[in-house]
């Protein structure tokens, strides 16, 4: 049930846009080709096992965590920035 000046279902498609937006995200940050014996960043060996579990692998464990950690931040901070903007 849509209220005001949106039509009925509006509500759901902006649902299903945010889900296929995050879908293509998630699907461009996978790695495809041959995965790398050193790290891309801090030419550390990556380990045979890793390099087999996960195709394409460019960074080794430490290197993907801060990368994984960095993205959370940024997402969570402009979700909570976007919250306070909308309270005021």
């Amino acid at each position: 049930m849509a209220g005001g000046w949106a039509r009925d279902g509006a509500v759901q498609d902006q649902i299903d846009a945010s889900v296929e937006d995050a879908v293509e995200l998630a699907r461009s940050r996978l790695n495809v080709g041959e995965s790398l014996t050193q790290c891309e960043e801090c030419d550390a060996d990556i380990p045979e096992a890793r390099r087999k579990a996960i195709p394409g692998v460019q960074l080794c464990i430490s290197c993907q965590s801060a990368l994984e950690e960095q993205q959370t931040n940024a997402t969570s901070s402009s979700r909570r920035g976007s919250k306070e903007s909308q309270l005021r």
